[in-house]
C-alpha cells in the first residue's frame, strides 16, 4: 500500500545522514513508500555554550521533534537513542530501534597513540560529557578535562584550533560520516563503557498511528531493543538523567546478555561498577538488578550530591 511519511530530524550532517539511512532501510522493506524530511533545530542546536552537564532539562536535543509528532506536523522522528529521555512522551511510541553498531567511544588525538597511557602528563582532553570526565579521571586523575560543543566536524576542528591533546566522539558518528580514519583509538565498551543506548537509532512515531507503526516495525532489531531497553533502565531505575555520570553497555552471545554500569561523581575519585548477565529475553529486569546495586553500593548518595551541587548553581567538573 503507497503511503506518504513526513519524517522530522534534526537539522545538522550526522543527524540527516543518519535519517537518510533510515529512509533506505524503510524503502528496501515497502518499495512504494514516500518520505518527505522536515529538518528543525533543537533547542541544543541553538545552545551550544552551555556545558551539557549543567542542564536542569532533558530532551535537550529531542523535544522539538517530539512536539512536531504531538501536534501530527510529522509522522515519525529519528533520534540518537543516548539523546532521548527515557520518560516517554505521552502518545509517542518508539517503533523501532535501528542499526545499533559502534556503541564505542573513542579517542582522536593530535599526535598518533594507541592507548591513555600515551597521553602525556596534564593533557588537556576535550569532551562535553561528565560519563567520559568521570572515567578519564579514574584512571588519570592528572589529566585536563575541556569542555566542548559543536557538531563532529566542529570538534575535531577544535581539537586543532583550541591547544587540545585529544577529543573523545563516539564512534558510530564518526563511522557514519565516514571520518572514521580520524580516530586514534577506541576504547573497549566493557572498561570505558559508553553512555546508554549509544551507536543506536530510535524511530519514534505516535502510538494511535498504527499503520505508520506497523510499516516502521519492519527495520526494528529486537536485539537492539534489547540491550538499548536494558541499558535505558539504569538511568530509569537511578532517575539520574542522561548527563549524570553513567554508563551502561550490554551485548548478546547467543541467548545470553552480559550488562555492565558504573555510575561516579564528577571527579572520578568514587566510582561504582556492577555487572550482571542472564537470558536477553529479560533485558529490562538485568538493568534493574544492576542499578539496584549501583545505587547501594554508594550511588545513591553521589547521585544526592550531583543533585545538590546543580541545585547550587551548576557541576564543576
Amino acid at each position: 500500500m503507497s503511503r506518504t511519511l513526513t519524517v522530522a530530524t534534526r537539522r545538522g550532517e550526522l543527524a540527516l545522514t543518519q535519517t537518510q539511512t533510515v529512509i533506505a532501510a524503510l524503502k528496501q522493506q515497502h518499495p512504494d513508500l514516500e518520505v518527505e524530511i522536515k529538518e528543525v533545530t533543537s533547542e541544543g542546536d541553538r545552545d551550544r555554550r552551555t556545558v551539557l552537564w549543567n542542564l536542569k532539562d532533558t530532551g535537550f536535543f529531542t523535544s522539538r521533534l517530539e512536539e512536531m509528532l504531538a501536534a501530527k506536523q510529522a509522522d515519525f522522528a529519528v533520534h540518537s537513542y543516548k539523546d532521548l529521555p527515557t520518560r516517554a512522551h505521552e502518545g509517542l511510541t518508539v517503533a523501532a530501534v535501528f542499526n545499533r553498531k559502534f556503541p564505542e567511544d573513542t579517542l582522536l588525538a593530535r599526535e598518533p597513540i594507541d592507548s591513555l597511557d600515551r597521553l602525556g602528563e596534564g593533557a588537556r582532553i576535550g569532551t562535553s560529557s561528565l560519563r567520559r570526565i568521570a572515567q578519564l579521571k579514574h584512571v588519570r586523575p592528572d589529566l585536563e578535562s575541556v569542555p566542548i560543543r559543536g557538531n563532529v566536524r566542529t570538534r575535531i576542528e577544535k581539537l586543532r584550533s583550541e591547544d587540545l591533546d585529544a577529543v573523545i566522539l563516539a564512534r558510530a558518528g564518526l563511522e557514519r560520516l565516514g571520518l572514521d580514519g580520524e580516530i586514534s583509538f577506541v576504547f573497549d565498551p566493557v572498561e570505558f563503557i559508553p553512555a546508554p543506548a549509544q551507536g543506536a537509532l530510535a524511530i519514534q512515531a505516535r502510538a494511535e498511528d498504527t499503520e505508520a507503526c506497523a510499516m516502521l516495525a519492519a527495520i526494528d532489531d529486537e536485539r537492539a531493543r534489547a540491550v538499548t531497553d536494558a541499558e535505558r533502565q539504569i538511568l530509569t531505575e537511578t532517575k539520574c538523567g542522561c548527563h549524570a555520570p553513567v554508563g551502561a553497555y550490554a551485548f548478546c552471545d547467543g541467548d545470553t546478555m552480559s550488562l555492565r554500569a558504573f555510575l561516579a561523581d564528577a571527579s572520578g575519585r568514587r566510582l561504582f561498577r556492577a555487572e550482571a548477565t542472564g537470558p536477553w529475553t529479560q533485558a529490562r529486569g538485568l538493568g534493574c538488578q544492576v542499578a539496584l546495586e549501583l545505587l547501594e553500593a554508594g550511588g545513591q548518595d553521589v547521585l544526592d550530591e550531583l543533585e545538590r551541587q546543580r541545585n547550587g548553581g551548576g557541576i564543576d567538573a
